[in-house]
């Protein structure tokens, strides 16, 4: 496997012990909705949150935040909803971004942004 995508992995599972710690319920990782994908789809109060994970080893080139484009939000909002009809729910959802360097493996740095984005109304 390539580094980058070794890196990913790490930061997803980083990203999924993160919301763990902070009582969210991790429902789907990794779930595809035709070619789109949700990093983590997640829990918590009765809200669904669906998670977009960026990951990078050092933030010389900018937060890995920075890297989740418009493109990006409308795959996971039409993942999202392509989630809620499959499962047929009605559920308050909320997108979230989980931006990671990992320069140091023993004290990631885990910025999360609750409602990064959402659909334009």
């Amino acid at each position: 496997m390539s580094e980058s995508y070794n890196l990913g992995i790490e930061g997803e599972k980083t990203a999924a012990q993160f919301l763990v710690d902070n009582n969210y319920t991790i429902l789907k990782r990794n779930w595809h909705y035709h070619h789109k994908e949700v990093d983590i789809i997640a829990e918590k109060n009765g809200m669904l949150i669906f998670v977009e994970v960026k990951t990078r080893k050092t933030n010389y080139f900018g937060e890995p935040f920075e890297s989740v484009t418009q493109q990006k939000q409308e795959f996971l909002i039409e993942a999202a909803n392509g989630y809620l009809v499959d499962n047929d729910l009605d559920k308050e959802v909320r997108f979230d971004v989980i931006s990671i360097v990992l320069s140091n493996k023993n004290s990631p740095e885990i910025f999360h942004i609750p409602d990064a984005f959402g659909p334009e109304i």
